[in-house]
């Protein structure tokens, strides 16, 4: 299974993220030991870009969850990049670095990504580290806030290098034609199988002994990859048995026999990778760190049963000295005295002829003695008690360390049971969790369906207000807004179409996701207009703030609209959705809801009450809620199914 993201991978996203030049940076997040996603709004809304494990950088499909409470790093970058424009992207050379150009009022930053040797993420401004991810001391450089930034060495570029110079550094290799090109010619190992297969060269072959015709069969396999990549992409899944063995921005020759899923992106395809990768390993419940652990334990097991074992042989060897005392004496005694007369070959030579003696040692005074099944090796210039006394000291030193590595155990036992009950609890609130439904672009925006089937779409702060009307708001469709200050722009799209039932709706929802809810008002009114009636240029000596326009000509007003709204199950496209809209809408096309009104009282907990019982996350929830606080005073559910009798 693919591990990391490969030059060609990111020389694909890389072009996918020129999109996002003259983009601004909303938000910043960053969890865990190396996620960190970049939110942006672009022209056509916003995205996600999402730097994922320090190895994979892509734009992300779907939206990650993110943490509530932002890290220092993420605090830190939002202080510097929140607003910036994004400016040009590029890849460094064929490595897996990308460079992103960032522009704010004060200066320009370098935003760089690396994809090797760990991963970071870096801020760089006039050349000098701002703040990091990870910081690291190298051979040749260090990656910490105030150091210089310093490139790595760039490596070779199949790419821009013209074919004696592919063809002199692949022979300079020792090694065969598949390993040469994986790391001498900077191709790794997936494009390097794909090389020689194209070519037709067997990847076996070392690399010097490679003819001049496999050679430039080989360089320009490489070439038409990197067409293909760069002009003619064709993001593709490769799966085998259902479950996707890699990913590339073009189709393999590598992966004849498997079955391959075209992509509109390299960044879709990643982005399907990473969420089927991440729902097999919840299917798993495999924490890395747990099966390492009790890999050390069983080792430590092993080394405490080895050090038992081994006192346990040697109290037996002294043990035996005894039961034939008068045997081992008197051998003891003999090599004590030969030993000081004779020679070590004579000595040697000698003492192999004694049945009970396995080999000697002169140089080391040791002969070795049978006795019974055991083999016992002694010190001949020593008596017997002397030897026995040695051998139980051994046996003795054997059991403290048993003992020593046993308390390591036990050590290990415990941080092991902690950890396991920890991921338990991780495992079980992962089955609890409830999985996000599918995100729909007007979620930017605060939304419902009409009863008549039309969206209705409104801004959700000054920003988006904007952005609702000058990007949203079209001959045929109707704009509707709360007289009270701050209101969202609200439009009901194909809205001159529409019923008198859904231009009260609209009115109806620009009323209750004004401050009027946040007052605790029980009813209001509200108005809808023409889009030629909707304009931002003031009248002469007056100023339109951010968020707000004038309205010309006559206002269609909507009277006593209740402050009341229903919030549940709908389905759109097919897809289940949870909706919050005015409850007339709600009775008609939702079985599951629940209706609220404005609360008096602060009860932050709502949200996650409301989205636990309908099995979706709190924000799915949170953001679809009128502004300020809420109180359920109706819940309508499914009737049960009841089976007649016969």
């Amino acid at each position: 299974m693919k591990k990391e993201m490969s030059s060609f991978d990111v020389r694909s996203v890389v072009t996918e993220m020129a999109a996002l030049e003259n983009a601004h940076v909303d938000k910043i997040f960053q969890w865990g030991a190396g996620n960190v996603l970049f939110r942006i709004n672009t022209k056509n809304g916003k995205e996600d870009l999402f730097f994922k494990d320090k190895k994979w950088l892509f734009l992300s499909p779907d939206r990650p969850d993110t943490p509530v409470t932002p890290t220092s790093f993420a605090t830190f970058l939002r202080k510097y990049l929140t607003n910036a424009r994004i400016g040009k992207t590029r890849q460094i050379g064929f490595d897996r670095i990308v460079e992103m150009q960032v522009f704010k009022a004060e200066g320009e930053y370098l935003l760089i990504f690396e994809m090797f040797g760990g991963g970071n993420v870096l801020l760089v401004q006039d050349g000098k580290i701002v703040n990091c991810l990870t910081q690291r001391t190298f051979r040749d450089r260090t990656t910490r806030p105030g150091e210089e930034y310093v490139m790595p060495k760039e490596r070779f570029n199949p790419l821009t290098s013209d074919e004696d110079s592919f063809k002199n550094l692949f022979r300079s290799s020792d090694s065969d034609t598949v390993r040469t090109l994986a790391t001498v010619n900077n191709l790794g190992g997936q494009y390097a199988e794909e090389v020689c297969k194209r070519a037709g060269v067997d990847k076996t072959v070392p690399a010097k002994d490679a003819d001049d015709a496999s050679v430039h069969a080989l360089h320009s396999a490489v070439m038409e990859i990197a067409d293909y990549v760069m002009r003619e992409p064709h993001p593709t899944i490769f799966r085998q048995e259902g479950k996707i063995v890699d990913i590339a921005p073009m189709d393999l020759h590598i992966y004849e026999d498997c079955v391959k899923e075209p992509m509109p992106t390299i960044s879709e395809a990643i982005g399907k990778f990473m969420g089927e990768n991440e729902a097999e390993e919840q299917r798993e419940f495999v924490d890395p760190e747990i099966e390492k652990l009790k890999k050390r334990i069983e080792k430590q097991k092993e080394t405490v049963d080895a050090y038992r074992v081994e006192a346990e042989r040697l109290k037996a060897q002294a043990d035996s000295l005894y039961t034939e005392y008068q045997k081992v004496s008197e051998l003891l005694t003999v090599l004590g005295e030969q030993c000081k007369k004779l020679s070590w070959e004579k000595l040697t030579e000698g003492a192999l002829k004694i049945p009970y003696v396995s080999y000697i040692d002169p140089s080391k005074n040791i002969v070795a003695m049978k006795i019974g099944i055991l083999e016992v090796e002694l010190d001949y210039t020593k008596n017997i008690d002397t030897n026995a006394s040695e051998i139980y000291a051994r046996g003795k030193e054997q059991n403290e360390k048993a003992d020593n590595a046993q308390k390591a155990l036990d050590d290990s036992v415990a941080e092991l049971e902690k950890k396991q009950k920890g991921f338990d609890k991780k495992v079980a609130a992962e089955l609890a969790k409830a999985k996000p439904t599918k995100r729909f672009w007007f979620e930017s925006y605060k939304w419902f369906v009409s009863s008549g089937g039309r969206l209705v779409i409104a801004g959700r702060d000054t920003h988006s207000n904007d952005q609702v009307v000058k990007k949203h708001l079209k001959e045929g469709d109707v704009y509707a807004h709360a007289d009270i200050h701050g209101a969202p722009s609200v439009i009901l799209k194909d809205g001159l179409k529409a019923s008198e039932e859904e231009l009260r709706e609209a009115c109806w929802f620009a009323l209750a996701q004004s401050k009027a809810w946040m007052a605790g008002s029980a009813e209001g009114g509200a108005f809808w207009a023409y889009p030629d009636q909707v304009s931002k240029t003031p009248n002469a000596g007056e100023f339109v703030p951010r968020g707000a326009f004038i309205i010309r000509g006559k206002r269609n007003y909507e009277y006593h609209l209740p402050l009341e709204m229903g919030i549940g199950e709908v389905y759109y496209q097919n897809e289940r959705k949870i909706m919050c809209a005015p409850t007339p809408v709600m009775e008609k096309c939702s079985e599951k809801y629940y209706v609220i009104r404005p609360s008096k009282e602060k009860n932050g907990r709502m949200a996650g009450d409301i989205a636990k019982a309908f099995e979706v996350p709190e924000e799915e929830v949170s953001r679809i809620l009128p502004p300020g606080s809420v109180d359920i005073v109706r819940k309508v559910l499914p009737k049960p199914d009841t089976d007649e009798e016969e």
